[in-house]
């Protein structure tokens, strides 16, 4: 008896839909894709982020560096970090660029002239490799330590740097968005699972998916409030309704080769998802009104592995870097 009402909790905590592959182009929605060579090879250029200054801003994961692009003239600018750096991740305000060093654990700030650096040191002991950062609407920063297994929290005003254990121990925090509470999401990549962090009580949840060989690794959150995962190991997109906890998922195009990776949602509320284990690379966007996918739209480049973007509504455009030391515009049309 015992076990029985235990087997009824566990399947009380989620609903769970796996619904086949969706071919049918679900609306005239395409992306016109755009790339600029980034000239130092073999640095890895990714997660690009559209500055207030009209520059779209990189880092070179491999090269050790933060850069610019001037998307009117082509024009490239190059901040040098310290050698091993290994940034992950930079967000742009008016203050400057802050980007996620990866191996020096820590999370600097460069002014938007590049002329000047600060730094500021994760607090503690162990792995500290600060990964995906994100604004709050006051200017706070919510990042993921993804070795450390914890995700962090840096306040604008006094720099004071928090971080936060996750529940299952090697979750590897990856991908992470804010709703519009300001509520930190986080994919653990370790692991087949979802958290999140109550931004007042700081209580992490972890939201367990039913697949157990599942490993998400980006999301995304629309409008509605719906929480959309990728899961990298099994290529399916992924929904999670907070209110009901029903999980459904759709089996991507390219199903178990898709790869599913950099993720993001546009300003009519569609999803669009990059499939890197296939070659060349495409776009594939999903349309949640008709649960329909568009037909896959593939990166002159080829891409290799895109593993970030970002969404600007004043392009109306995803910015992305590829692993064929490019970076990329794709103008939702």
């Amino acid at each position: 008896m015992l076990g029985l009402a235990s087997k009824f909790i566990v399947l009380a905590m989620f609903v769970f839909f796996a619904l086949p592959v969706a071919l049918v182009e679900s609306s005239d929605a395409t992306l016109e894709i755009t790339e600029w060579q980034v000239p130092w090879n073999n640095t890895r250029p990714r997660d690009p982020w559209y500055g207030p200054d009209g520059k779209v801003w990189f880092v070179g994961q491999v090269g050790h560096y933060v850069a610019t692009l001037d998307p009117e003239s082509g024009e490239f600018k190059r901040f040098d970090l310290e050698e091993g750096a290994g940034p992950h991740t930079v967000i742009v305000d008016g203050e400057g660029a802050w980007y996620a060093g990866n191996r020096v654990q820590h999370i600097g700030l460069i002014d938007l002239h590049m002329k000047a650096r600060e730094i500021y040191w994760l607090p503690g002991e162990g792995e500290r490799d600060p990964h995906t950062m994100a604004f709050t609407k006051a200017g706070d920063i919510w990042f993921t330590v993804q070795h450390g297994n914890q995700v962090g929290f840096m306040h604008r005003e006094t720099r004071e740097i928090n971080l936060y254990d996750m529940k299952t121990s090697r979750s590897r925090p990856y991908g992470l968005v804010l709703d519009a509470r300001d509520r930190p999401w986080i994919v653990l990549f370790g692991t087949n699972a979802l958290a999140t962090i109550d931004p007042e009580t700081r209580q992490v949840e972890e939201i367990r998916l039913p697949r157990s060989e599942a490993r998400p690794r980006r999301l995304a959150v629309t409008a509605d409030g719906m929480i959309w995962y990728v899961d990298y190991a099994r290529g399916y997109l992924g929904r999670y309704d907070p209110q009901t906890r029903a999980i459904a998922e759709w089996r991507a195009p390219a199903a178990q080769d898709s790869g599913p990776y950099a993720m993001g949602a546009d300003g009519e509320g569609r999803l669009w998802f990059v499939e890197t284990g296939v070659f060349p690379n495409r776009f594939v966007g999903f349309d949640p009104q008709t649960q329909t996918f568009t037909p896959p739209i593939t990166i002159g480049s080829g891409g290799r592995v895109v593993r970030h973007m970002m969404f600007h509504s004043g392009t109306n455009s995803f910015w992305f870097g590829t692993d064929t030391d490019t970076i990329g515009r794709a103008q939702v049309k």
